[in-house]
């Protein structure tokens, strides 16, 4: 018996339309979604990605550019300040300290010139006025708080920036201003004794305050410091003076290795113009240089009396 092993072909055509079939092959049949409202949550998440995020953005932008001091603007700026000033502290620490220790024949041998050449102590301290940290009023209003409440500052007198003592090896005679109180320094000045004309010339009177540097109530560069009288005098008379206070007195200034002591009010509105000079264009760089002038100062006494 043969058999016939007949191989039948089953071919099942599906017609669907033409707006859902592309060219060629058909892969896939698309089906429509019912609609569906979208919930609550979708609806904030999408607000608030399209429009409550894009309006905080360009606010903050605004303020960013706009409202915020120049150094937060300039990152960059803001960040190479923060090093000239980190550097002006290593370098105010390392002068003071290496200073010293080159010094210390000076701290042995001009104390006992002192001693020898007129009756005093070696060392002569002298209120001063130094950098204001307080130039706005923090106290915005006055505390609540029962049996604590002030009705004044507790600053007695405002002396313009804090005050300190400064150090100096003593160039003058005993008491000098005991009958004529604080008066400028003029040349040939009676007051000062031979060894004190010395010191003043090489300003080596000026050594000691190196440790003012050390305890931080001045720098190596800066304005020089001057007494709360003459502060708050020459702040009513000098224009910019008060500019001076912004920044820490110095051992050594710009103004200091261009001009003398102080000897008038003249003489102070120059010094001043040279201190307002120094702070607004003030560099680590510009404190090198100064250093570096006042070595040659002192070697020449440019500007001592």
């Amino acid at each position: 018996m043969i058999k016939n092993n007949i191989e039948t072909k089953v071919s099942t055509t599906i017609t669907v339309p033409d707006s859902l079939v592309g060219y060629g092959r058909v892969i896939a049949v698309e089906r429509e979604q019912p609609f569906r409202r979208p919930s609550f949550a979708e609806m904030l998440k999408f607000y608030y990605g399209e429009f409550i995020a894009g309006i905080l953005f360009i606010s903050a932008l605004f303020l960013y550019t706009i409202i915020m001091p120049e150094g937060v603007v300039n990152p960059l700026k803001c960040v190479f300040g923060m090093l000239d000033r980190f550097l002006k502290k290593v370098l105010d620490i390392t002068g003071a300290v290496v200073g010293i220790l080159l010094a210390i024949p000076i701290f042995v041998v001009v104390p006992i010139l002192i001693r020898l050449d007129s009756k005093g102590p070696v060392f002569y301290t002298q209120s001063r006025i130094g950098i204001n940290r307080r130039r706005n009023s923090r106290r915005i209003y006055r505390s609540a708080i029962a049996d604590n409440k002030r009705s004044r500052e507790r600053r007695r007198e405002d002396y313009l920036g804090r005050p300190f003592k400064v150090i100096k090896f003593r160039t003058m005679v005993r008491d000098a201003e005991r009958k004529s109180g604080p008066v400028w320094a003029i040349e040939n000045d009676a007051r000062v004794t031979k060894l004190g004309r010395f010191l003043r010339k090489s300003r080596i009177d000026e050594v000691p305050q190196l440790l003012n540097v050390l305890m931080g109530d001045m720098s190596l560069v800066g304005p020089r410091p001057e007494r709360p009288t003459f502060v708050k005098d020459l702040s009513a008379k000098v224009p910019n003076y008060k500019v001076r206070l912004q920044v820490r007195p110095g051992v050594t200034g710009l103004a200091q290795v261009k001009t003398g002591y102080d000897s008038s009010v003249e003489s102070v509105v120059e010094k001043v113009e040279h201190d307002v000079k120094y702070i607004r264009g003030w560099s680590i760089l510009s404190d090198v240089k100064i250093l570096a002038r006042t070595v040659l100062v002192v070697l020449t006494g440019k500007g001592a009396f």
